[in-house]
């Protein structure tokens, strides 16, 4: 099966180093990736079995994981570590994911050709035998798991309107407001700023 959390050796070597403790501290790995670079970057995407995380599971994550890794020691050169939620246009790396975000656009590459393509986008339909279903233009397909290369979310008015009245329901946010009062300049579509 395709292990859309971690694809590359290193990002495998490096989820056997850290998804345990994540796990152990009531987390989900959802994606570990070695980023190249001038200086290397260790991302790491959690949250909640319930979904969600906050900035300061974040950094008790951060702090957790970089000592392990520390001892451990699975990269030769220096790298920066980073860990965040998965954002609203998330990636998508696990079967489950694919029900829990049932009803949303996302769009999705496949490993190999499938009827001459591997991209596809539409609305994720559940997944149903191993198979992510997905309505498309043409109608409803399913794409077995374990052909996904890639998959996200995404952004829609839709789902940003959902992900902020899910956060106002659970109590985080102030209801999906924003603080205008936080921002010093606003830049308008036609490059002019307000004060």
């Amino acid at each position: 099966m395709t292990d859309l959390v971690a694809k590359a050796a290193i990002d495998k070597r490096l989820a056997e180093i850290v998804g345990p403790v994540i796990e152990h501290m009531g987390f989900e790995l959802v994606r570990v990736r070695l980023l190249g670079g001038r200086t290397k970057t260790i991302q790491i995407m959690a949250e909640r079995p319930e979904g969600g995380i906050e900035v300061d599971d974040c950094a008790e994550i951060s702090t957790a994981v970089s000592a392990v890794l520390d001892v451990e020691d699975p990269i030769d050169d220096a790298y920066t570590l980073e860990v965040s939620s998965p954002g609203i246009d998330r990636p998508l790396t696990r079967l489950k994911d694919f029900d829990a975000w049932a009803g949303y656009e996302a769009k999705l590459e496949t490993t190999e050709l499938i009827d001459g393509r591997r991209r596809f986008r539409g609305t994720l339909a559940g997944v149903e035998d191993g198979e992510v279903l997905v309505e498309i233009d043409a109608g409803t397909i399913g794409l077995r798991f374990d052909w996904l290369a890639d998959a996200k979310l995404v952004l829609t008015d839709e789902l940003i309107r959902d992900m902020l009245r899910a956060r106002k329901a659970s109590g985080h946010g102030e209801g999906g407001s924003v603080d205008e009062t936080v921002f010093d300049e606003i830049e308008t579509d036609n490059g002019s700023e307000e004060n």
